[in-house]
């Protein structure tokens, strides 16, 4: 056999092999449709390789461990590990050395697991593959798939390589997972147009998807890395992760907080030392004891759990965190870009309307389950009508091979969606398909084939015979001579249908036309040219994927969230617009199909996508370039997606979302979140979580900095003024280390307030401290110092020793910050009313233990030895200790009520 040598691997997908026609396509790929001989086969694979997709070798797992230690706050850690080393705590040094290893063990086990995205695609690829070789039929690996091979499909196949169609019969492949249609595409070997859409490539079939029903044969056009999901793989591994607004944030804060910090220790020092004259190793233990009382060595542990907590809580509302920062992400979300399929919708076909020369019926039901009923035109039931409703759900049900069967409680279709839908609505009807067929056998078929467009069953019956026949409308119509109405069968009225078919299209529904004719009983054959003529058209069905219910109440709660929603898909427009519709996005009257996309350069598709919030017909690449035009918009980007081809948008968004039911293992290894339940309310009550989320991480570092602050404020007027210091280096370390275990952590386990679905989002660049945290970081770092060399003088002039006023100042901090704890947790309302008034477990336990502590601290002999504490007495010592907090409480309840009211007159004025 003579061969035209194949082009070469760089090349090979390079001729658009879906406009060719298949003999051509063969001759270019030095094929025939034997198939290629064995060693011409065994010479292309050495020359381009295994169909395999590429590997690319990954970062050894030691650099990936010492990678997630290149954080400032790691490094503020470690310095602070080194100081409570200094001051002789080995046991202080452990924990936070603890701390650092665990964040860093948690980041390696994470990112390696993202990297298995693209081994989840390599995987999609089919282990073996029925070829030609030499004009016999062989089954061979399918990575020994060369450019040229002849390779045969059949129902249940999953096709090994991008082939371009010689042959099909009823040939349908299921190919969401590349294009996100959300039914079975019909195949066929006629070349298509050359600038068709991915998902209008009938003459092609993809790696990785299925077939469903009919066969085929395909020449080889690409393999491995040149495929559609070579592309895609590829695209995904050049894709970069963003970094979430947090971590963005915690870095910033991180590099200035650490920069402040030295900077006033060293000032510090300079005065005490060059202007005071003190010794300088004494001056030196004392600025470490102020760098100890500033670094908030328990923050980022604090804040890693308050982040856990979250990943819990979402788990219990069925979204499933794969990567712990993307937990507080979420309440950053100002844009959420879902798929239509199976997310808004619940991926099943259902048939929603019956359009007859009678009139419209409605049809009720979910789903598969042969359940619900049928609404009769202008809601009146007739005789006529009830006649037609039964032989057109006759001919559903007879001219179909699939199947319903039940499952744990849930239906579903065996053999392709549509026909099971078909199915279904017989049932509806009060046919169901189990009697029909046992009523009316199977004599004879002519099975769906693209070229002709419809299928059609002979049934026998004991008088006469019955040709049931369903299809595309346009040739239905065709084939139809007559119509049934009212008074039986009339003329057809074509122009009549065309509208009907027109509209219920415009409306986004699939529409399938069913005929019938009767024929002798002695009829035991079913032609093409016996069956294409006078036939009786009976009506039209119009189906959708119709939309979850609880979408719809998702997005509306998302919108008024300030989170625009928007749909992108890869199916029709007029069905992505009447699905847009149905759940309620503002944008759904312009849809922009992947056409248009192609031609906005970058700045045009920004002021599109600002526009727009439907999306048709896309491919991966417009996908990722959405996400792409809208975070440069400033947008903070949720995308979900099932398929494959949602893979690499996912990766790039802020927080990509996952189908955990149907979707790809693909997309679930790009996701940072996975929804258990394919559900889109998961996604909204997610971003309720990740909002709750930030608002307990800004209460954590509410209420730590000014504590920190006051303390280190403290030390410092001791030293600047020559004072007695008030409280020790050890004793600092002691209060951090206590109440950050107990009274930090408090505010982690806050429920969420009552607006935080009624704000909006908030900007990615706002910075972690806003003007209204520094303003009371100082209010209350200035309080506490104040209040500490009050209680401090308070001791001296009552004449005790120094060990008993600094027992007395350790404990007026500790009270101190459960004061402001109790007044930090409602971000702007009153103490005194409403949630500040509830009291959690959490709270209860976080302040009853270090309570218990505290009392350990000042009474226990071993710790008064440890600490250089003394007993203090139960009114002298401890009333004025617990009036410090009443007063700050009273204080800082005071600001936020003066808050409240400036607010209100300035909303009043605007």
């Amino acid at each position: 056999m003579s061969a035209t040598p194949p082009p070469d691997a760089a090349s090979q997908a390079s001729p658009a092999w879906h406009a060719l026609p298949a003999e051509e396509a063969i001759r270019r790929l030095g094929s025939a449709e034997g198939g290629l001989a064995a060693a011409e086969a065994a010479r292309r694979l050495a020359e381009h390789g295994p169909n395999r997709l590429p590997e690319t070798r990954p970062r050894s797992a030691l650099r990936r461990f010492l990678a997630q230690f290149q954080n400032l706050l790691i490094y503020v850690l470690i310095a602070s590990a080194a100081v409570t080393a200094l001051l002789g705590h080995p046991v202080d040094t452990a924990v936070i050395i603890g701390v650092v290893v665990i964040n860093a063990v948690v980041g390696f086990i994470q990112e390696g697991r993202a990297e298995e995205a693209l081994h989840a695609i390599r995987n999609m690829l089919t282990p073996r593959a029925s070829v030609l070789r030499g004009g016999r039929r062989a089954t061979v690996d399918a990575a020994e798939l060369v450019p040229g091979d002849i390779v045969l499909l059949e129902p249940g196949d999953r096709v090994p390589a991008d082939l371009r169609l010689v042959h099909a019969r009823g040939l349908r492949i299921e190919e969401a997972a590349l294009t996100g249609e959300s039914v079975p595409a019909e195949k066929a070997a006629e070349p298509v147009a050359a600038a068709a859409a991915l998902g209008d490539r009938a003459s092609m079939a993809f790696s990785g998807t299925l077939v469903t029903m009919g066969q085929g044969v395909g020449v080889v056009a690409a393999t491995g890395a040149a495929t559609e999901l070579g592309r895609i793989s590829a695209m995904l591994g050049e894709v970069r992760q963003l970094t979430t607004p947090l971590l963005r944030q915690m870095d910033i804060f991180a590099r200035r907080l650490t920069v402040v910090i030295l900077g006033v220790a060293a000032l510090v020092f300079a005065i005490a030392w060059l202007g005071h004259g003190q010794p300088a190793e004494e001056v030196f233990l004392v600025v470490v004891g102020i760098v100890v009382a500033a670094i908030p060595e328990g923050l980022p542990a604090v804040l890693t759990i308050t982040l856990a907590i979250g990943v819990r809580r979402m788990a219990a509302r069925r979204a499933i965190i794969r990567r712990l920062p993307a937990v507080e992400t979420l309440g950053a979300v100002s844009v959420i870009c879902t798929d239509k399929t199976g997310t808004l919708t619940r991926n099943e076909m259902t048939v929603a309307v019956v359009e007859t020369a009678l009139g419209r019926f409605g049809v009720q039901g979910q789903g598969y389950a042969p359940e619900g009923g049928v609404l009769w035109p202008d809601g009146r039931r007739s005789d006529d009508a009830a006649r037609l409703l039964v032989e057109i759900a006759r001919v559903a049900a007879l001219c179909n091979d699939a199947g319903l069967c039940q499952e744990g409680g849930a239906w579903r279709t065996e053999g392709d969606p549509m026909e099971g839908a078909l199915l279904a609505f017989a049932a509806r009807a009060g046919e169901p398909h189990e009697a029909l067929r046992a009523g009316f056998p199977r004599g004879d078929e002519i099975p769906f084939d693209s070229r002709h467009r419809y299928m059609a069953t002979l049934h026998m019956r004991p008088d006469h015979g019955l040709v049931c026949v369903k299809g595309a409308p346009e040739r239905l119509i065709e084939m139809c001579t007559r119509q049934r109405g009212a008074d039986g069968e009339a003329a057809l009225d074509a122009a009549a249908w065309h509208a009907r078919v027109e509209a219920l299209a415009a409306g986004g529904m699939r529409v399938i036309a069913v005929a019938m004719r009767q024929v002798p009983r002695g009829t035991g054959r079913l032609s093409p040219a016996e069956t294409e003529r006078e036939l009786v058209l009976l009506g039209l069905l119009g189906l959708i994927d119709p939309p979850r219910e609880e979408a719809v109440a998702a997005v509306a709660e998302c919108q008024r969230a300030g989170i625009r929603v928007k749909m992108i898909t890869g199916d029709h427009a007029a069905t992505a617009g009447s699905i847009a519709r149905q759940v309620g996005l503002r944008g759904a009257g312009a849809v922009v199909t992947g056409h248009e996309l192609d031609t906005l350069d970058d700045a045009a598709l920004r002021r599109r996508v600002r526009e727009s919030d439907v999306f048709a017909r896309t491919s991966p690449e417009h996908k990722l370039r959405l996400v792409e035009a809208l975070q440069a918009d400033g947008a903070v980007i949720a995308m979900t997606g099932d398929g494959v081809n949602d893979a690499p948008a996912l990766k790039r968004a802020n927080v990509g979302v996952a189908m955990g039911v149907k979707g790809t293992e693909a997309a679930k290894e790009a996701a940072e979140m996975v929804l258990a339940d394919d559900n889109f309310a998961t996604i909204a009550a997610a971003v309720h979580e990740g909002r709750t989320v930030y608002d307990n991480v800004q209460k954590v570092i509410a209420w730590t900095l000014p504590t920190n602050g006051g303390e280190a404020l403290t030390v410092i007027a001791a030293i600047l003024l020559g004072l007695t210091l008030p409280l020790t280096a050890v004793q600092i370390l002691w209060i951090n280390m206590v109440t950050t275990v107990t009274l930090g952590l408090v505010l982690a386990f806050e429920p969420a307030e009552a607006d935080i679905m009624r704000r909006p989002p908030r900007p990615p660049s706002e910075p972690l401290l806003s003007g209204l945290l520094v303003w009371r970081v100082v209010l209350v770092s200035l309080l506490v110092m104040l209040a500490a060399f009050g209680i401090f003088a308070w001791s001296e002039w009552r004449g005790l020793p120094v060990e008993t006023a600094r027992t007395a100042v350790v404990n007026a901090i500790v009270v101190l910050e459960i004061a402001y704890l109790l007044s930090v947790r409602s971000r702007g309302g009153a103490f005194f009313t409403g949630r500040g008034r509830l009291a959690t477990p959490a709270l209860l336990g976080g302040v009853g233990a270090v309570v218990v502590l505290q009392l350990a601290f000042t009474y226990a002999p071993p710790l008064q030895a440890l600490f250089a504490t003394r007993p203090l007495e139960p009114v002298a010592d401890w009333l004025p200790i617990l009036a410090a907090g009443l007063v700050l409480i009273l204080v800082l309840e005071g600001e936020k009520a003066l808050r409240r009211r400036l607010g209100a007159r300035r909303g009043a004025g605007g």
